[in-house]
């Protein structure tokens, strides 16, 4: 899994609204009718190699019970490469596991086609935000295979219980002394949690869509994150100003950190290490679970496929079939219910302890206006030196904000 889920740049011009009400409920979309088509549906993938085999063996299944032909292919391109091929005659008829957070660009260029009436129904789901994930201006147009977010490892040999707050895991760092508590401070990706936690926010809400003029990166509530982020550096000295993610994992998995915030990308490394290691939610703030950032992994079938019919039936078919290999080969958490309360899964502590942060986890915005923020947000880094943070508050919203005038005129 990827550690950070990137954004696409936006090729295409305009605002664009998310819809965050009607996500994965019944469509009006509906799929081309006629006769059954001989054409040879084609499958993207961005998933890891050993899950793109896995997916291949089920739509093979499929293709054998339809007597029609399928080919599932490893493609890394980005969305440049992919509007081209979408355009042309080579373009695939399904893009199965990509971020969710691409969607807003690829709808833009027309790349998408609405998810048909019957083929998701958004009871099944466990967490209603990945239903958000994929809904696009009121609208259907991707279907949620997995779900990710960070959470919080600890040493076992460390720490004796697990902090319910984060004044308990403050209390305790300071006991241990040191480098007890680190994760990579200088991204935003995990910045965030804080952010949201405390009261900031990425966008806010207009009619159920993101409002790309209202952004909560320098209001009391994000000022009391920047601040409680300065004081992990400069008052209990757990991080220095030159924190990654490469710093703070090799310090958690030698053993230097007792606790550590990532995601299920850095398990099997510290199983392999031998650490000392279980995991829990993030401690709760000011009462209430913490709001990390989400991702969703999702699947699309192009706007451009001359053949909408077979590929939402393929569609539907790798959807139901792919989610327990996804999980065994590749760590992906289920989205529904049912999956999710296998026992593979619900008897994982590992699996648990991600999938109960994910009940407070929020979407990453899948508008291509976003894209600044990753920029914006490592100005929070200059907080670790303990600079002025309403400054720094002041510098990281005029950052996001002219990221967005710029975007918007393209």
């Amino acid at each position: 899994m990827n550690k950070k889920i990137k954004l696409l740049s936006a090729l295409v011009a305009g605002v664009v609204g998310f819809g965050m009400l009607a996500g994965c409920g019944s469509s009006n979309g509906g799929s081309n009718s006629g006769k059954k088509s001989d054409k040879e549906l084609i499958v993207w993938s961005h998933l890891m190699d050993n899950e793109v085999k896995e997916v291949n063996k089920v739509a093979q299944e499929w293709a054998k019970k339809n007597n029609r032909k399928v080919k599932v292919v490893k493609d890394e391109s980005d969305m440049k490469a992919f509007l081209q091929a979408a355009n042309s005659a080579k373009g695939p008829d399904i893009m199965f596991g990509i971020p969710h957070d691409n969607l807003g660009s690829f709808q833009k260029a027309k790349l998408l086609a609405e998810v048909p009436s019957g083929i998701v129904n958004k009871d099944d789901y466990a967490n209603p935000a990945v239903c958000n994930a994929v809904s696009y201006d009121g609208k259907n147009y991707a279907i949620p295979l997995a779900m990710e977010t960070y959470a919080l490892f600890y040493n076992t040999d460390k720490v004796k219980e697990v902090p319910q707050t984060m004044d308990d895991l403050l209390k305790q760092a300071q006991a241990i002394g040191g480098t007890a508590f680190q994760y990579n401070a200088s991204d935003f990706y995990f910045n965030a949690a804080f952010v949201q936690s405390y009261g900031g926010y990425i966008f806010g809400m207009k009619d159920g869509k993101y409002d790309i003029n209202d952004v909560g990166l320098n209001n009391e509530g994000a000022l009391k994150a920047y601040q409680f982020i300065q004081d992990l550096a400069v008052k209990y000295k757990f991080i220095k100003a030159d924190i990654n993610g490469n710093i703070a994992k090799d310090n958690f998995q030698n053993g230097k950190s007792a606790f550590y915030i990532s995601g299920p990308w850095d398990v099997d490394g510290f199983k392999k290490a031998g650490t000392k290691f279980a995991l829990a939610p993030i401690p709760k703030i000011n009462g209430e679970g913490v709001k990390s950032l989400m991702g969703v992994q999702t699947a699309f079938v192009s706007g451009k496929s001359k053949d909408q019919d077979g590929a939402w039936d393929l569609m539907k078919y790798l959807v139901d079939n792919t989610a327990d290999k996804l999980y065994e080969v590749g760590n992906r958490i289920p989205v529904k219910k049912t999956d999710l309360d296998k026992d593979a899964v619900k008897k994982n502590d590992v699996t648990s302890a991600f999938v109960e942060q994910l009940k407070t986890a929020l979407p990453m915005p899948n508008i291509s206006e976003v894209n600044g923020v990753w920029d914006a947000g490592k100005k929070i880094q200059t907080a670790l030196t303990g600079k002025d943070v309403k400054k720094i508050a002041e510098d990281i919203q005029k950052s996001f904000v002219d990221s967005i005038k710029v975007a918007t005129k393209k």
